[in-house]
């Protein structure tokens, strides 16, 4: 039985929410892994002696820092605005979850009541 126009249209943009949610999920995986390096690299810093040398990245050089406050007081903003990012792709990752959800049961009744097997319903997540 062939698939009216209207609910192919609906799975192609099922598929594109599919595809947007694994984007967002992939930027948040990599601003968290940036994140817990961050951190770690803090607690790292907080082991070393008051005046051990230490190097700040400016692009992809490394430059001496002033001293050890520079780099805490760049590291903790680093911190702070990873926390933000991460914080926000969460969110907009749990709304298109819940788009998610909500399309894919919407899709699975349409699909039911076209009469077209249940095996041509979208995978799960």
């Amino acid at each position: 039985m062939a698939i009216p126009a209207k609910l192919q249209n609906e799975i192609k943009q099922f598929q594109r929410l599919q595809q947007e949610l694994a984007q967002y999920s992939e930027q948040r995986l990599q601003m968290d892994l940036k994140l817990r390096e961050t951190v770690h690299t803090l607690d790292a810093l907080k082991g070393l002696p008051e005046d051990a040398t230490l190097y700040r990245p400016i692009g992809s050089l490394l430059v001496k820092a002033k001293d050890r406050k520079e780099v805490e007081d760049l590291l903790s903003e680093e911190k702070e605005t990873l926390e933000v990012r991460v914080r926000a792709l969460e969110r907009q990752e749990n709304h298109l979850k819940e788009r998610y959800t909500q399309m894919q049961k919407e899709l699975s009744e349409a699909l039911q009541s076209a009469g077209v097997a249940s095996a041509a319903a979208p995978p799960e997540a």
